[in-house]
């Protein structure tokens, strides 16, 4: 089971990432969206397409820009659409 916390919070639990360059992509399902805020930021992979991005926010703490996910992949990386992956400081780890 894998879980991705910040701040002491779970922001996510699945036995169900799918790892892709390193990083492991929760599903959406697995998310605890109270701590999630949707981002302005966009940026844009060749082979995975546009992104999105969220901003975390824990006991009035922001880590801006710290989730991000591809709503509509390029058809090489279907299998993580919707899934959500972390990056500054939040921490990914088998329990």
């Amino acid at each position: 089971m894998m879980q991705a916390t910040w701040k002491g919070q779970l922001l996510a639990q699945s036995d169900r990432t799918v790892v892709v360059e390193g990083n492991h992509y929760f599903p959406p399902e697995s998310i605890r969206p109270e701590y999630f805020k949707a981002s302005e930021t966009t940026t844009f992979c060749g082979w995975k397409g546009d992104c999105k991005y969220y901003h975390l926010s824990v006991d009035g703490q922001t880590n801006p820009d710290a989730a991000w996910y591809y709503p509509e992949p390029y058809p090489r990386a279907e299998h993580i659409k919707g899934h959500l992956a972390f990056w500054k400081g939040v921490e990914v780890k088998e329990q």
